[in-house]
């Protein structure tokens, strides 16, 4: 980023920062319920699994911070996310877990509807930082999980003090891009297949903690922004 466009945005920041009403910095961690993934084996002339498995959802985690800016009864939200995801294929003879670890950096804006509920929605850009499939050769194979980073999230959340409760969908913007992989056909009852879809999209269920927060702060500040 060449020096004006960071000037430019530092600047739209601050006046964004001076125009609030309200402003809020915190942590937020919980868990999520991670969907998605087919992958169909390759009969090899009848001598092998060819069957089609969708991946059973499973549990994981999730942690970062947030900072939000409100306007009256409007607000911009900008996050980052760490999320662990994992589901799991029931091969024929035995179960394998895929896994993708990724960072999510969402700008949402929202909406209060009605005393501390308030809606939500907006872009997130996301960066995957591990993901395998348990069982291939050679192992830890790299599996190609997206190819944009974009992806859409909205939800709803619930503010009690410095506590927030939030209930959110993410979806991969991501199409689908199968991908060949081979599995020990003698751990798992299927050799060389096709990962039809690689994407995961996740339910996310989060606390929040308001480190700081201007409404409980008597001291709110009034003045503007430097750089």
């Amino acid at each position: 980023m060449n020096k004006k466009k960071y000037l430019l945005c530092m600047a739209l920041l601050c006046f964004l920062f001076t125009q609030a009403q309200e402003y809020s910095l915190g942590i937020k961690g919980g868990g999520n319920y991670a969907m998605g993934g087919t992958i169909t084996g390759i009969s090899s002339g009848g001598v092998y699994f060819d069957g089609t498995v969708e991946a059973d959802s499973q549990f994981g985690l999730h942690g970062g911070l947030f900072f939000e800016l409100r306007y009256k009864k409007f607000f911009v939200r900008p996050e980052f996310v760490y999320s662990k995801m994992e589901t799991e294929f029931a091969f024929p003879t035995a179960p394998s877990t895929y896994a993708v670890d990724k960072i999510s950096v969402p700008l949402l804006v929202g909406y209060n509807v009605w005393g501390p509920i308030d809606i939500y929605a907006g872009p997130a850009y996301q960066n995957v930082l591990d993901s395998s499939l348990e069982g291939t050769e050679p192992p830890n194979q790299v599996i190609v999980v997206q190819n944009t980073p974009l992806a859409a999230q909205a939800g709803i959340k619930a503010g009690f003090g410095r506590f927030e409760i939030d209930l959110r969908y993410d979806r991969s913007l991501s199409t689908e891009e199968p991908m060949e992989v081979d599995i020990i056909n003698t751990d798992f009852g299927i050799n060389r297949a096709t990962f039809n879809d690689t994407r995961l999209n996740q339910i996310l269920i989060s606390l929040s903690f308001k480190i700081f927060d201007s409404e409980a702060n008597a001291g709110r500040r009034t003045g503007g922004c430097y750089f």
